[in-house]
């Protein structure tokens, strides 16, 4: 009871910090503490915030296999829904307060814009992901189906660091950081998803345990 109390009192803690940064937002908005572009201050805070947070939910298996703390797991989930709840802001501000709904002045940015292009499609891969997050997606999928597909996290991560590079054009410091980390996160996927080497046959059958039946 003691232990199921802890873990309930952590992923509160966990929701908690993760929802800071929208009660700061939407506090700000309120109070008038935005400056004098209140638009371009929401979307820069809402997509930094989600793509921070989806490099952290891309963590959680690397610092799980590397540090044995495996209770960590519990929050991935809960972490990559609040990345995709910042992107849906993020989304939505440029949706309705930047282009007022206006589906051709849409699809003018996407075909024209690069960063508007790669924005777009790191928001789209987050849908399917955002929907599939639930225990009845992994039986419905069937396990290595549901991993599957949710490696197209890393995909929205690309675009994402791609959308922020893209941006913001001269002052590219922190995009390249998040770029790194992303790679250095790739790469332990890759290394992860190589075969290891097996010893041969002989060996294998030379150090076989007895079992007794």
């Amino acid at each position: 009871m003691r232990r199921r109390l802890n873990s309930d009192m952590k992923k509160l803690a966990v929701f908690i910090v993760c929802f800071i940064p929208a009660a700061w937002l939407l506090f700000a908005a309120l109070t008038g503490r935005l400056s004098a572009d209140p638009i371009k201050d929401i979307t820069e805070d809402t997509g930094s915030w989600a793509l921070r947070l989806l490099l952290v939910t891309l963590c959680i298996t690397p610092l799980r296999k590397l540090t044995g703390w495996n209770n960590v797991i519990r929050y991935r989930r809960m972490l990559g829904l609040f990345a995709f709840f910042y992107g849906l802001l993020h989304f939505l501000t440029y949706v309705w307060l930047d282009q007022f709904f206006s589906v051709s002045n849409m699809l003018r940015d996407v075909s024209k814009r690069p960063f508007i292009t790669a924005g777009f499609t790191g928001f789209i891969v987050m849908v399917p992901l955002a929907i599939t997050s639930t225990k009845n997606w992994i039986v419905r999928l069937g396990g290595k189906r549901w991993q599957l597909l949710h490696r197209l996290t890393y995909i929205s991560g690309i675009a994402g660091v791609l959308h922020y590079l893209w941006l913001v054009k001269s002052d590219i410091e922190r995009p390249l950081i998040y770029g790194v980390l992303l790679s250095f996160l790739l790469g332990f996927r890759v290394l992860q998803s190589l075969p290891s080497r097996r010893p041969s046959s002989a060996m294998r059958t030379s150090e076989r345990p007895v079992m007794l039946s």
